[in-house]
């Protein structure tokens, strides 16, 4: 029940994927309509185009909250082993968040968390 499992799952995923995306083309008209390429704003409509640039800081002030919001996760399941395997979690997470707090250090130093 190893890799042969892997496998049927595999193809399985593959088939529902592909069946389901067949029967979409097969049976839903599609219209062609300018509305439907413009960008959803509440129902107010666009003026000028809506491909604006945006500061690159946005992005980057997203993507640190989202490293350490994905960081704090893996605490959960430390907290629930902790007591079974002792210090050598205590060592581990100290070794974590040390890794952690050099990120949010190289973050700050590049001037990723200065908000505009």
């Amino acid at each position: 029940m190893g890799v042969s499992s892997l496998i049927v799952l595999t193809i399985a995923a593959i088939a529902f994927s592909a069946g389901a995306i067949l029967i979409s083309k097969l049976f839903v008209k599609g219209s062609k309509n300018p509305q439907k390429g413009q960008a959803y704003e509440c129902g107010i409509p666009t003026k000028g185009t809506p491909w604006k640039q945006f500061n690159v800081g946005y992005y980057l002030f997203a993507l640190i909250f989202l490293i350490f919001d994905v960081e704090l996760i893996f605490l959960y399941p430390w907290a629930v082993v902790a007591k079974k395997v002792g210090w050598l979690a205590l060592v581990e997470i100290i070794i974590f968040f040390f890794i952690l707090f050099m990120g949010f250090l190289y973050a700050h130093k590049k001037g990723a968390l200065k908000w505009m």
